[in-house]
C-alpha cells in the first residue's frame, strides 16, 4: 500500500516532536492528533505539516505551545457529583483499612481540580469519622505532562467558576474565599505535584490504594490504552480502586484483572 504524502509528512512531524520533547505522539488517536495539530497550524498561519515542521525549527517555544494544545483538559471541582458520591463508600473502606495512610495517584491531573477534589473527599471521610488529625497521613500524587497545567496546580489558585459543581459548604470548608480561591494548607500538604508522562513512564511511586484517571485514556489508540490499563492494574495494591471517566471502558488483559464494581461510574477494583 502506497503512503500518501500527507501521511508521510505527518509521520515525519510526529517523529520530530517525539525526538525533541520525548512525547509519544503515536499514542494519540490519529483524528485527535490531526485536530490538535491543526489548532497550532492555524495559529501560526501554515497549512501543511511540512510547513509547521519549519515553524518548529525556527521557534523552539512553539513546542511548548503545541504540547499545551495536545494535552489540553477541561475540568472542575466535584465534576459529576454522582461519581464522588459513588466513590465515598470505597474511600471510607480504604481509610479504615489503612488507618488514614491512603495513597492516591491522580493521573493526568490537568490544572489540579481533580486531585484537590480527591483531597476534599478524603478530608470529608476523615471528618465523618472524627479523625481529621489523621489527614496528613494521606498522600495524593498529582501528575501531568503539560507544563502550564502543572504550573497552575502548583500555584493552587482557582477561579470561582471552577467551583460551580462543588457543594458550597465544601468550598467554604476547604478553600479560601474570594474571586480566586486557594486550598487550605491541610489540603495542600497532602497533594504532591510532579511531571509525569503516562505514555512512557511507570507509575511515579506505587503501589496506590486509589488511581483516578478520568477522560484521559480516550485520547489514545487501542494499543496504548491496553498498556495504560495494565500500568494502572500493576500500580494498585490488592483491593485497590481504579476510577475512570464515564465514557471509558477497560480493554485488553486489564479486564480480566479488575472487577467492575459500578458500571455507571466506572469504578473498578483489583481483587484482594
Amino acid at each position: 500500500m502506497t503512503t500518501r504524502p500527507d501521511e508521510r509528512a505527518l509521520k515525519a512531524l510526529t517523529e520530530k516532536i517525539s525526538q525533541a520533547r520525548g512525547v509519544c505522539c503515536e499514542a494519540y488517536k490519529e483524528r485527535c492528533l490531526r485536530r490538535r495539530l491543526a489548532v497550532r497550524m492555524r495559529a501560526r498561519g501554515v497549512h501543511t505539516f511540512d510547513a509547521y515542521s519549519q515553524v518548529l525549527d525556527a521557534d523552539a517555544a512553539e513546542y511548548d505551545r503545541l504540547l499545551d494544545t495536545l494535552t489540553i483538559n477541561v475540568t472542575k471541582f466535584w465534576r459529576n457529583a454522582e461519581t464522588w458520591q459513588a466513590l465515598a463508600p470505597y474511600l471510607l473502606e480504604l481509610w479504615r483499612t489503612r488507618a488514614g495512610h491512603v495513597r492516591v495517584w491522580s493521573a493526568g491531573c490537568a490544572s489540579g481540580e481533580e486531585p484537590y477534589t480527591v483531597a476534599v473527599a478524603l478530608a470529608e471521610t476523615a471528618r465523618g469519622l472524627g479523625e481529621e488529625h489523621l489527614l496528613p497521613r494521606a498522600r495524593i500524587d498529582a501528575t501531568d505532562v503539560d507544563r502550564e497545567s502543572l504550573e497552575r496546580t502548583r500555584a493552587g489558585e482557582f477561579p470561582e467558576r471552577a467551583f460551580s459543581e462543588m457543594p458550597a459548604d465544601l468550598a467554604r470548608r476547604y478553600f479560601t474565599a474570594g474571586a480566586t480561591r486557594r486550598p487550605l494548607p491541610t489540603l495542600e500538604r497532602i497533594v504532591q505535584v510532579r511531571r509525569h508522562d503516562l505514555t512512557c513512564e511507570p507509575p511515579p511511586d506505587p503501589p496506590y490504594d486509589l488511581i483516578v484517571c478520568r477522560n484521559v485514556v480516550i485520547y489514545f489508540d487501542r494499543s496504548m490504552q491496553e498498556r495504560l490499563f495494565q500500568t494502572f492494574v500493576d500500580g494498585l495494591v490488592p483491593g485497590g480502586i481504579l476510577l475512570l471517566g464515564k465514557v471509558e471502558t477497560l480493554v485488553g488483559l486489564a479486564r480480566e484483572r479488575l472487577t467492575l464494581k459500578d458500571p455507571r461510574e466506572r469504578i473498578y477494583r483489583r481483587p484482594a
